[in-house]
């Protein structure tokens, strides 16, 4: 039986359970010194003084480093000449001046955790204050371009959007807000420093091992062949985790001013500031339709923030220009510049954000053209990208629609807001269309079948909760022909064959090809051992004539007459068959648009006193082309829909405009879902199979399951009270 698709139970599942799977901050160590960061407390100025006598002295301290005593690290000499700089989100103690609040200024090294969080409250710090920017409005009468990205056109246009717009029989023009967020991942950030000479390795809590060596490495101006990065489990990333940050440095910097391996580990406040968050963004949507509902003119304008230490761009307009075919579409995003952390990728960046507005946008257009909000969507569905005029690789769209409503009971909706109650509790029927590009980079992988008749299988990439341990046993399982309890795969060190970053959903159509492709050439190697084995039944027979399943190579026409591969390898010397391959995409991307799909239908039930909103139910369908485990697929979407509620309904970080500084910095004041807030979910993903894609016709399906909750839910909340709220997230207050 073939285990691709197959719903196969975790391989690290009973590890992580007991306890045994070792997170970045649990490697033991001898002598592991403890590190803690110390924060500013203000947004721009500079350090007038540290004072660190008295935490110096204190029991256990072993160094204080800061801005006066921190090692000098390559700077960018004119002409670009020698070193790169370290990249420029990063504060490693080279100066005194202070960019945003929470920006690392000191790093306390003690024998314990305790002694060197006391130290680091004994520091004192005096400032010399500036004035920083920290008013978004104010910020936006100074806007900038973004950077392009590739793949990402950060200005479109086709088509006349004005003619469009004044052709129309309806037009909306309508502004949507989402907040600053934080991803808040259980597993805080962490690293552990060990030198060993000029050799270091870092036992770090990241998505991208490789990442991490290489601008390590930049940083601290050494060879990336001197830096080993191990990050065999991950408890949660979303984004934050996809770059290296400045305690990585940090540690590595500290461990060699005292010697000796050291662990830095972030306190749940100090996720709020120097790791990342999800930008806050202000979308404007004009929309024109004709009378029958055909979409005449879009224009999508977006500003976000970012930092004045470094940019980032939440591309909010890529779903739009995807999605739906209208004659003519106009996108612009700009940037607001605001002393703050720089902020990063978070789960789905720029479609969840994006489909928040564009979702609530088609809705408002529906009601405005008096039309169920499926048939708008079917009316004005995309046969073909129509921004790049190439066709789909496979698009089930329609389908989406269809099982997804189905399973809803979406006919039995009456569309007038507030029409529709259970007992006197209002009842809202919303829904939203999901998307997300299908995106894969080069991958290596190596395997390796032992003389026992068992394989290993490496690939230096990283299963930050998602499943890959399991999906990639299922591939090489299938690609060797051995039972998957014969298969043993490996990932997360630096050491093994390189790998992209786990983000943007690419994890399983990057590595999984390359895994493939190097249990092939094993395989192939021992089926050539086979034939030319005098000894063996299959000697003579063409390879091709071989097949290898259940621990055996087998005549495909004949599969009583082969031997096990074990016996294959006894006889040719008992040495191990190891292949290695490289998979990475061609010119397929410039055929082919390349994007997963879904349906996201939601119930919601408002107090029409309280204004509470409660979500007993979703229901969403999702095309993705091969689910590789029907398991660990499920529980994907479950976790992307869940946290889709979250940003409908909960999530948002505080902040304190005046200081630049998060005022619910923790899990008790940055709400997020709980099991007691989750109705039921029902998920189906459509058979599929996107060969065009990549050779197993998987997509990723880390991030599509966030896209469009949210505009479902404000859709669902408009229906059921009439009001609708353009700005996340959607709490009682503003619907009383």
């Amino acid at each position: 039986m073939k285990q691709i698709g197959q719903a196969v139970p975790r391989t690290d599942g009973r590890l992580k359970v007991t306890g045994a799977a070792t997170f970045a901050a649990e490697h033991a160590l001898p002598r592991v010194a403890h590190a803690v960061l110390v924060l500013s407390t203000i947004a721009k100025g500079s350090i007038s003084v540290i004072d660190t006598a008295r935490a110096s002295g204190m029991r256990g301290v072993l160094a204080i480093m800061t801005h006066k005593n921190a090692p000098r690290l390559p700077r960018e000499k004119p002409g670009g000449e020698e070193q790169k700089p370290p990249p420029p989100k990063l504060n490693l103690l080279q100066d005194d001046e202070i960019k945003y609040n929470g920006q690392p200024i000191a790093v306390v090294v003690a024998e314990t955790l305790e002694q060197a969080q006391d130290a680091a409250r004994a520091i004192k710090v005096r400032y010399v204050l500036a004035p920083a920017l920290l008013d978004f409005q104010a910020a936006k009468r100074k806007l900038r371009k973004p950077k392009e990205q590739p793949d990402r056109p950060m200005q479109t246009q086709r088509g006349n959007v004005q003619a469009g717009l004044s052709q129309a029989a309806q037009r909306i023009d309508v502004l949507y807000t989402t907040p600053v967020e934080n991803h808040n991942p259980m597993e805080p950030h962490a690293t552990i420093a060990a030198w060993d000479g000029d050799r270091l390795t870092l036992y770090d809590a990241t998505q991208y091992v490789s990442g991490v060596k290489k601008n390590c490495a930049r940083a601290l101006g050494i060879p990336p062949e001197k830096v080993r990065v191990v990050s065999p489990y991950v408890g949660g990333g979303f984004g934050c985790k996809g770059n290296m940050w400045s305690h990585v440095v940090l540690a590595a910097m500290a461990a060699r001013m005292v010697g000796r391996p050291v662990k830095l580990a972030l306190e749940r406040p100090q996720m709020f500031a120097p790791v990342g968050a999800r930008p806050m963004t202000e979308q404007r949507f004009r929309v024109g339709a004709s009378a029958e509902g055909r979409l005449l003119a879009v224009v999508h304008d977006t500003i976000s923030h970012t930092s004045v230490q470094d940019d980032f761009t939440e591309p909010c307009s890529s779903p739009t220009r995807i999605m739906y075919a209208s004659d003519s579409l106009q996108t612009t995003q700009q940037l607001a510049t605001l002393n703050v952390g720089v902020p990063t990728y978070m789960r789905a960046p720029g479609e969840a954000t994006g489909s928040f507005a564009l979702e609530c946008a088609i809705d408002e257009m529906a009601y405005a053209l008096n039309m169920d909000p499926v048939a708008l969507r079917l009316q004005n569905y995309a046969e073909q990208d129509p921004e790049k005029n190439i066709p789909f690789s496979a698009k089930q769209l329609r389908e989406c629609y269809k099982v997804a409503a189905e399973r809803f009971g979406w006919a039995k909706r009456t569309s007038a807001p507030r029409s529709m109650k259970a007992g006197r509790t209002l009842l809202g029927w919303g829904m939203a269309t999901a998307t997300y590009p299908a995106n894969r980079m080069p991958a290596k992988a190596w395997a390796s079948i032992a003389p026992d008749g068992t394989a290993l299988v490496r690939c230096g990439s990283q299963d930050i909760g998602t499943g890959t341990y399991t999906i990639m046993t299922q591939v090489a399982a299938d690609a060797l022909g051995l039972p998957l309890e014969k298969v043993r795969f490996e990932l997360g060190d630096t050491e093994m064959p390189e790998a992209p970053v786990s983000g943007g959903s690419m994890t399983a159509a990057s590595v999984g090809p390359a895994v493939h492709r190097a249990c092939i050439a094993a395989r192939d190697k021992l089926v050539t051992l086979a034939v030319a084995d005098k000894a063996s039944p299959l000697h003579g027979f063409n390879a091709a004539e071989v097949e290898a399943a259940g621990g055996w190579l087998r005549l495909r026409a004949t599969p009583e007459r082969g031997e096990p591969m074990a016996a294959v390898i006894a006889r040719n010397g008992g040495q191990a068959v190891s292949g290695d391959a490289e998979a990475k995409p061609g010119e397929e991307k410039r055929q082919y648009s390349m994007h997963s799909f879904g349906a996201v239908f939601v119930e919601v039930q408002v107090d029409p006193d309280l204004g509470t909103v409660r979500v007993p139910r979703v229901v969403a369908c999702y095309d993705v082309g091969t689910v590789l485990n029907a398991k660990t697929a499920r529980s994907q979407f479950i976790g992307g829909i869940v946290w889709g509620l979250g940003m409908a309904l909960m999530e948002k970080t505080e902040m304190d405009w005046r200081y630049g500084r998060a005022a619910n910095a923790n899990l008790a004041d940055y709400h997020v879902p709980v099991n007691a807030d989750i109705g039921e979910i029902d998920v189906v993903a459509l058979p599929g199979n996107d060969t065009h894609f990549n050779e197993l016709g998987a997509r990723g399906i880390g991030e599509i399951g966030i896209v469009g909750v949210a505009a479902a839910v404000a859709n669902a909340v408009y229906h059921a009270t009439g009001k609708r709220v353009r700005d996340l997230p959607v709490t009682l207050d503003k619907l009383i």
